[in-house]
């Protein structure tokens, strides 16, 4: 017997049409470098979208050929999202944090043919330029000035090409479209790419209400950069269910970010932990009677942010959930596209005490549907899911990436049976909460017992003088590692480490467990994606 159902391939182009089709009055926001707003509507976005395909295909786009973009968040970059595949390419979003250096071994490494860059980032692309040879720079004038001759015009390629008898290009549901590189701070980065059917299976699992919940009804503000594991995937499912977007731009200072929350109030919104920190404690401030910035921000409340790329202290969920905003933390990878866990409520936990709901929300969360995931112990076997035995995260399913562009597959990076790797510690309740413990190369061993960076870190950053914090390992003659911890005191406030070390007791820890020493700094270094970047510390701080 076989199935009676038709063979229709999973394909971002139907995503497009669907946009075209089905909500062409929605509407696309984007911040400019002057601040200003420029608006969009979905017709517009879908027929800008066809003429870039049309445009890339008189250039001579070939089937797989990779296109950068180096952009930051707004309506074009939208458009390469899917006009790029479209055309048979494959986006390829550079990381605009990099080093130059970085950038153009990356783009070297990924093959790239083109490349789509705002003109407020030529600067950075000449720091660069002469490591990789891009065949045609298309410069989009975001700031709307005109663009130099020896490049092309973004928008006069648009103008000029024919959207309207455009034609897809022929392809499969397992064809790439779009790569990304990891962050590759213990080695060179590595490229990961996507395909249509990874891609669309990511887009309808993370629709679910229980995770990004996205309704059409939505006001969507993408913090977390579209270059950055392709924005979490938001994008495709804002254009897959026709939710208004409003993009930030180059705009992500608190006070920028909260002006524009305040003009456009969103009702989800997605970053990395760092960004919300600055942003609550912005907010927080600016409610002082003697604030130059008293009356003039409101929070929307309601609003459901997503935030990951990072552990997410309690303090910061609590903080928050006092102006009425929930953050629902998730956990992946580059390599996972990048969903794999997400901290939703429950139904078991209906009952459940506000400090119990607070103590989930921390936590990296379950695994979404189509994600197998299992901690690993050192002998190799399966940890019981007891919420206290840790191991190693390993994952596989359909849009999670099983080798990497270019690179051999890694012992190390994949077993035997065909997992990934992961490289986090954790453990699992037996409500399948994934719970974080740490990076294995972030774990402080001191005297033959793990200490949780990750666990210090939250429980100092709940200290109502902390701004952040970061915990590192230092080397110990007697006990082989000791924690030190690195602290950025809010403006104003003043704590000392007997101070913190009476916090830590009360919050459970035993002394042992307690931090060697405190180290008081100016700000936490940060890594191209806003992750605390402790290799710095730990050079900062060698003993």
């Amino acid at each position: 017997m076989h199935s009676t159902m038709m063979q229709a391939p999973l394909s971002l182009n139907h995503l497009l049409e669907r946009a075209g089709q089905l909500f062409s009055g929605n509407e696309i926001v984007s911040r400019l470098p002057d601040k200003s707003l420029r608006r969009h509507s979905f017709g517009q976005f879908y027929r800008r979208t066809r003429s870039l395909a049309a445009a890339l295909a008189g250039l001579g786009l070939a089937k797989g050929d990779r296109v950068a973009t180096l952009c930051w968040n707004h309506h074009a970059h939208l458009e390469c999202y899917f006009g790029i595949p479209a055309a048979g390419g494959v986006m390829h979003t550079l990381n605009l944090r990099l080093a130059p250096d970085d950038i153009g071994w990356i783009a070297g490494n990924a093959q790239d043919r083109f490349l789509v860059i705002d003109d407020v980032l030529l600067p950075l692309y000449q720091q660069f330029a002469h490591l990789h040879r891009f065949e045609k720079v298309i410069v989009f004038p975001f700031s709307g000035a005109a663009v130099d001759s020896k490049y092309a015009d973004y928008e006069a390629l648009l103008a000029q090409a024919d959207g309207q008898s455009f034609e897809y290009a022929p392809h499969h549901e397992d064809d790439p479209v779009a790569m990304c590189y990891t962050s590759g701070t213990t080695g060179k980065p590595k490229g990961v790419v996507y395909s249509h059917r990874s891609t669309i299976l990511h887009t309808l699992v993370g629709s679910l209400s229980d995770f990004w919940g996205l309704r059409g009804t939505d006001v969507l503000m993408p913090v977390t950069p579209m270059f950055h594991a392709n924005s979490w995937g938001i994008p495709y499912a804002a254009v897959m269910l026709g939710v208004k977007m409003v993009f930030p731009g180059p705009h992500l200072h608190p006070e920028d970010l909260l002006d524009l929350m305040s003009i456009e109030p969103p009702t989800v919104s997605l970053g990395v932990p760092t960004i919300w920190m600055s942003l609550i404690q912005a907010f927080e401030a600016s409610q002082a009677a003697d604030s130059p910035h008293h009356g003039r921000w409101t929070l929307p409340r309601g609003m459901r942010s997503l935030v990951g790329g990072a552990a997410v202290p309690e303090s910061l969920i609590r903080a928050f959930d006092r102006h009425g905003i929930w953050l629902l933390q998730g956990w992946g990878m580059t390599e996972t596209s990048p969903l794999c866990t997400i901290s939703y409520p429950r139904a078991e936990l209906r009952g459940a005490s506000a400090d119990e709901r607070y103590r989930r929300a921390a936590m990296a969360g379950v695994p979404v549907p189509l994600v197998e995931l299992r901690v690993r112990g050192d002998t190799g076997g399966d940890q019981p899911w007891d919420g206290s035995t840790v191991g190693e995260i390993q994952v596989r399913g359909p849009f999670i990436t099983g080798s990497y562009y270019r690179v051999p597959v890694e012992e190390d990076k994949f077993t035997a049976d065909g997992w990934l790797r992961t490289g986090d510690v954790a453990s699992i309740d037996s409500l399948g909460f994934v719970k974080i413990s740490d990076r294995t190369k972030d774990l402080i061993k001191s005297g033959g017992e793990w200490i949780s960076s990750v666990d210090l870190e939250n429980a100092i950053m709940s200290h109502p003088s902390v701004a952040e914090a970061a915990v590192i390992a230092i080397p110990d003659e007697k006990w082989s590692e000791r924690p030190l911890a690195c602290v950025v005191l809010k403006p104003g406030a003043q704590a000392s480490a007997e101070d913190f070390r009476a916090h830590l007791l009360a919050h459970g820890f035993a002394k042992w467990q307690l931090p060697e020493r405190f180290e008081f700094i100016d700000a936490v270094p940060r890594t191209s994606t806003g992750k605390f970047w402790k290799l710095k510390l730990r050079e900062r701080f060698p003993k």
